[in-house]
């Protein structure tokens, strides 16, 4: 089995358990100051697994407020991320320059050398966390945690993939052996560094080119995937990425050609292929033109004229003719 510790507050005296909390925390996360609306009686669990340079854990308390302080970071930072799946309650985060509401499902994430005041609601409330030191997810050049939204949902993508392995993981360790754990822990790993690399890049706080090139790639991409369809147009491609047309042009303004021209060379260069293919000989002309976006066939002919400085159907004639020639 994996190395498992778990932890009970009422193994020890209840005027203590508030402060046996707060120790915990501080072993599992950072230093941290804890006051809770039941200080006189907190009964809290919380089950720890040891994956080598990671730790996850799962708890339940009742109402509670963490405070992450400027004083308590200069006396101990130990360099994590920190992300809490809330698995019941809602909790509240203020996180200095702007506060949060966190919901079940959503990631909350923290940075030990950040500030912070994160107050759970009257409960029970649960969390799975997850800590990951810092050094394992480095952040773009001149970036610090502040970068990293603090909010992250679970419903759809890598976020979905972490929170499903997270939950998994603590509902049955059964499976696994404790050599397993380092594994799991650099799977835990690469899971955030992949949530953290998807915000970054969707975000304000890459560098301009950076951002500006992973957009031509996702709009190139989209072109290529919605040839067939006539009604693919600049403004379309514009729309489907929420910029203006005008910046759109502006994006490909250092690209080889226009967006309209990627559209139309495109679509040419596949029609092409598809004229050349025997097994679409006895396909007419005008069903491949459609095939690529061109309903119209006097404008696919037109075009292809333009392009290649023959009509389609010649093209095609004297395509197969060369591939009969080249099986004699």
């Amino acid at each position: 089995m994996l190395n498992e510790r778990v932890f009970r507050t009422e193994d020890v005296p209840a005027e203590d358990r508030l402060a046996y909390w707060a120790e915990r925390m501080a072993q599992t996360h950072a230093p941290v100051q804890v006051r809770s609306d039941h200080a006189e009686d907190f009964r809290a669990t919380q089950r720890v697994l040891d994956l080598g340079a990671v730790t996850v854990w799962s708890a339940t308390f009742p109402q509670v407020v963490v405070r992450r302080t400027p004083r308590l970071i200069r006396r101990s930072d130990p360099g994590l991320s920190h992300l809490s799946l809330v698995v019941a309650g809602t909790w509240t985060a203020d996180w200095g320059d702007h506060e949060v509401v966190y919901r079940p499902t959503d990631l909350i994430v923290g940075d030990s050398s950040l500030p912070a005041e994160v107050r759970g609601d009257q409960g029970p409330v649960a969390l799975v966390g997850l800590e990951v030191p810092k050094a394992l997810l480095p952040l773009p050049r001149g970036l610090d945690g502040r970068a990293v939204p603090r909010r992250m949902t679970t419903c759809q993508g890598v976020g979905a993939l972490l929170a499903q392995f997270l939950t998994r993981l603590c509902e049955d360790t059964g499976p696994y052996r404790s050599c397993d754990g380092p594994r799991l822990g650099t799977v835990l790993t690469d899971l955030v560094a992949a949530l953290f690399a998807g915000a970054l890049e969707t975000g304000s706080a890459l560098p301009t080119e950076v951002r500006r090139r992973n957009l031509v790639l996702r709009i190139t991409s989209f072109i290529d995937e919605h040839l067939p369809d006539p009604e693919l147009t600049p403004s379309v491609v514009a729309a489907a990425h929420h910029i203006s047309t005008s910046y759109l042009h502006r994006l490909f303004q250092d690209e080889e050609s226009t967006v309209a021209g990627r559209i139309r060379s495109r679509r040419l260069a596949g029609a092409r292929r598809d004229l050349t293919d025997p097994a679409l000989r006895t396909l007419p002309v005008h069903a491949i033109a459609a095939r690529w976006g061109f309903p119209r066939p006097a404008d696919f002919s037109r075009a292809f004229r333009n392009a290649y400085g023959v009509a389609p159907k010649d093209y095609r004639q004297m395509a197969l003719e060369a591939d009969r020639l080249a099986r004699c």
